[in-house]
């Protein structure tokens, strides 16, 4: 998978990697996609608990299906710590779409996680440059290079802005976290547009760090990041998917306006007439619609159809 064949994920489910019972329960969500969290799935983690941790991983990827959802990441140690490979012996297989790669600081990061998937791939035989890169910004420095990060490697297929209450990018801006978010707006807005500019199709932002039960706030907080332009979220539960996934699938509205805008330009393109109008007059610019209007619409209904709610 590359950034040219990436398909929208609503959901990004992160769950312990030496958990069995959890990463059972979050494959059974409906989420999307998953991560298997082997770099940090406990505070202390040493190595005896990390080979017990693989082992648990190991057994969970052998039971995947390749071609099911959710779609499955592993978050792994970043090559800075030379352990890298050894993660990525624990969950390479055909169940595994990419790899999550943490405490970016540069596209050198990128760079010796490339090299060290294919290795991978080759070892365990399967297609060259398959598995995907996913870069968590968690440091000011990956925030300040994001353009430069997402074109460092054509594997990296998904990215945008990651926030979190106490996190990494937490200790590193030093923000004070809100429901409401203004602090990571600006965060948040400048990631999107290096990740767009750099060809990601559909960045992904979170976390919400409210209470799990704060659905309303849950609600307005990942409407927010539809509205900015992103098209999913990561999750820290599982329980939470089905409202995540409602505020990142277009409404059966939209698809109608959508829908009626493509067969007007069409029929407009096919008689060689115009201009093209649509609705009310008093309702704003799109009463005389342009190609612009056109294109939007076009663009929406390809990301309906890559999430599968038309045909």
């Amino acid at each position: 998978m590359n950034r040219d064949d990436a398909r929208p994920l609503r959901s990004v489910v992160f769950a312990p990697g030496d958990d069995a019972d959890a990463l059972a329960s979050t494959r059974a969500s409906g989420a999307d996609s998953m991560v298997v969290d082997l770099e940090e799935p406990q505070t202390p983690y040493p190595e005896s608990e990390r080979e017990r941790g693989r082992k648990v991983a190991r057994e969970f990827f052998d039971s995947l299906v390749p071609g099911e959802r959710p779609l499955v990441f592993a978050r792994v140690q970043p090559p800075s710590t030379g352990q890298t490979l050894k993660d990525l012996r624990a969950v390479a297989g055909p169940g595994l779409a990419g790899v999550l790669l943490p405490k970016i600081e540069s596209p050198a990061d990128v760079h010796a996680l490339d090299a060290l998937l294919t290795c991978t791939e080759v070892d365990f035989e399967l297609e060259r440059g398959g598995l995907a890169i996913y870069p968590i910004l968690e440091t000011a420095q990956a925030i300040r290079l994001a353009y430069e990060i997402a074109t460092a490697s054509r594997r990296v297929s998904h990215m945008g802005g990651a926030l979190s209450r106490f996190g990494d990018i937490h200790q590193a801006l030093g923000y004070r976290w809100t429901a409401e978010g203004e602090e990571t707006l600006f965060l948040r807005s400048k990631v999107l547009v290096d990740a767009k500019a750099a060809g990601i199709r559909y960045p992904i932002s979170g976390m919400w760090g409210g209470a799990l039960d704060d659905l309303d706030g849950l609600r307005t907080f990942a409407t927010g990041l539809r509205n900015l332009g992103y098209y999913g979220m990561m999750l820290g539960s599982a329980e939470h998917v089905p409202l995540v996934h409602e505020v990142f699938t277009p409404t059966a509205d939209e698809i109608a306006y959508w829908r009626e805008l493509d067969e007007l330009a069409r029929e407009a393109e096919r008689v060689g007439s115009g201009p093209i109008r649509h609705g009310d007059p008093r309702q704003g610019e799109a009463h005389v619609v342009h190609i612009a209007h056109v294109g939007s619409a076009r663009k929406n209904l390809s990301w309906a159809r890559d999430l599968g709610v038309v045909d």
